[in-house]
């Protein structure tokens, strides 16, 4: 079953994928290789690695700016709930848009997502022939919620 919905605009600003500051919160070595070549494909130059939750509140404020996080939710120390709630209780990142990428992909999982704060879901393991459209989306202001590909 392959579940996907991409809602009208968050009302954010779009943002070139060539000039975006992402964050990419992962703490699995081979989805952040493919994450980064599929970011690097659409044209982001700049990104960040965290390979846990843990301080990511502090290790953002290092970054000239954050445009987007992408988030694993299962991660060392802290996980990606308990990040997404710092990140979003400091000024600066309470309107940075908030992406949970993970391998918990159910709707009760992306239903608890919301509830959190996440402005998208895609699960895993990431599709490379859609996610750099759907990147690509998000960086346009627009939400996506994707199960990805389930059996």
């Amino acid at each position: 079953m392959e579940q996907s919905v991409i809602a009208k605009s968050t009302g954010n600003k779009a943002i070139d994928p060539k000039e975006a500051y992402v964050l990419v919160v992962e703490d699995n070595l081979q989805n952040l290789v493919l994450i980064a070549r599929l970011l690097a494909f659409i044209g982001v130059r700049r990104y960040e690695w965290k390979a846990s939750g843990w301080q990511v509140l502090e290790f953002a404020d290092t970054m000239p700016r954050v445009d987007l996080v992408l988030m694993d939710l299962h991660l060392p120390y802290e996980d990606g709930y308990d990040a997404l709630a710092k990140l979003r209780s400091d000024s600066r990142f309470a309107k940075t848009r908030v992406v949970a990428v993970t391998a918990d992909a159910n709707p009760a999982s992306m239903e608890k997502a919301k509830n959190a704060g996440f402005d998208g879901f895609l699960g895993k393991p990431i599709d490379p022939d859609k996610f750099p459209d759907q990147i690509v989306k998000i960086l346009q202001g627009h939400s996506v919620w994707d199960l990805g590909f389930q059996t």
